[in-house]
């Protein structure tokens, strides 16, 4: 058992490392980095993503696996080390493969994060008997990383004006600070898991469970994957927009911060919106704010149209904790970050296949056709994909 000290303590230190990580100072700015620091196009920035995402896929579930058999720590601290190599590699990149060798360690790095911070936070609320906080909990999460994300874009643009490599020097930085950070968490005992024969089979296993055996995980999954392309095109596109909309360099940090205050939010907020208007409503709020959006950025390059993008962010916060938070659930101890992985690693793969194609599309026919034809296609695979999410995740449907 783990007691509400220590409870508050790990919550705490895992808060801290959510800002941390996410205090991305290079972000608000980094696709005009590559565009005119580099001399990258779309297509090629949106490539550059696609192997950050190989990467990502190719230690997503092993990291996963790995991270639920030696320790959640364990991972942090890998991830931590990756990241310091990532962000330091920038600062001698210089053309497409220098960029390339960065994003790649950055996607193990990343790799490694993904679902062990979050099946940390759960197993130290199933220690200690509080469960029920997962939600809520996870929303601060995000809420403390979308904050932080907003400090470093608020300066980000000073710092890219006064020196471009300066937003990569104050990340190195910031992962040095999480690194110390990570090495001060304390793990619950976890259960044993039993004697293993074969790891392989086991992990094979764990993916046999996730999407042929249990259909409330596929259909979460899939869902998931939806909402987050959804909002991930974006964050690649939205700087190119706003220079199109002629948005002074200078509001990019504000409006970047702008941003992820929404997410940090919504995501605070997600549970008490779920239990008013419940997991069907929810849904329904993720299509309109995902159509409107991609619609209202087609139509218009005025000054404010860069506010379409805060729909976006809005439903980024609001899913991300409902879609873990059902994942945590159906989910066990000895596959809870694999499981986790495997989400993320469908969606890595779901942008590997269609990221070069939409920034294709941006560049051959320009942004405001490649926004009208994502809000066709959102609008025609989000209801056939709510469907079976709420088929497989309703009450009635798991009893």
């Amino acid at each position: 058992m783990v007691d509400d000290v220590g409870i508050r303590r790990t919550l705490l230190t895992l808060n801290i490392f959510a800002a941390l990580k996410m205090t991305l100072f290079p972000m608000a700015v980094i696709t005009l980095f590559w565009k005119d620091e580099i001399g990258l196009t779309l297509t090629e920035i949106l490539s550059l993503q696609v192997f950050f995402s190989l990467a990502s896929v190719v230690m997503e579930y092993p990291s996963g696996y790995v991270s639920d058999r030696l320790g959640y720590r364990w991972a942090l601290i890998v991830a931590c080390l990756f990241g310091l190599l990532g962000w330091a590699w920038y600062l001698v990149a210089d053309t497409f493969w220098g960029v390339l060798v960065a994003e790649l360690l950055l996607g193990v790095s990343y790799a490694f994060i993904s679902g062990s911070d979050t099946a940390l936070l759960f197993e130290t609320l199933r220690a200690g008997g509080r469960v029920d906080l997962y939600t809520r909990c996870d929303g601060r999460m995000v809420g403390w990383g979308q904050g932080g994300e907003a400090v470093g874009a608020l300066f980000a643009g000073l710092m890219y004006a006064h020196w471009p490599l300066l937003p990569f020097v104050a990340q190195i930085v910031v992962w040095g600070v999480a690194l110390a950070l990570c090495l001060s968490l304390r793990e619950p005992k976890s259960e044993s898991c039993g004697p293993v024969t074969s790891h392989l089979a086991e992990a094979l296993g764990v993916c046999r469970h996730a999407f042929l055996e249990s259909a409330a995980i596929r259909a979460t999954i899939v869902s998931g994957m939806l909402l987050g392309l959804a909002s991930f095109y974006m964050v690649w596109l939205i700087q190119p927009y706003m220079q199109e909309c002629r948005v002074p360099l200078t509001w990019f940090g504000p409006v970047w911060a702008g941003a992820n205050l929404v997410v940090a939010l919504a995501a605070a907020n997600s549970h008490r919106v779920q239990t008013r208007v419940g997991m069907k409503g929810m849904y329904l709020l993720f299509f309109a704010l995902i159509v409107v959006a991609y619609f209202g950025l087609a139509a218009t390059t005025a000054l404010g149209g860069f506010l379409f993008y805060y729909l976006l962010t809005a439903m980024r916060g609001l899913q991300g904790p409902l879609m873990r938070s059902r994942l945590q659930a159906l989910s066990q101890r000895s596959n809870r970050a694999s499981i986790l992985s495997l989400h993320s690693l469908v969606f890595r793969l779901g942008f590997v296949l269609t990221g070069p194609v939409v920034g294709w599309l941006a560049d051959a026919q320009g942004l405001a056709p490649t926004f009208l034809t994502l809000g066709v296609f959102f609008a025609l695979a989000l209801p056939l994909a709510g469907r079976e999410f709420l088929r497989r995740n309703l009450p009635s449907s798991l009893t």
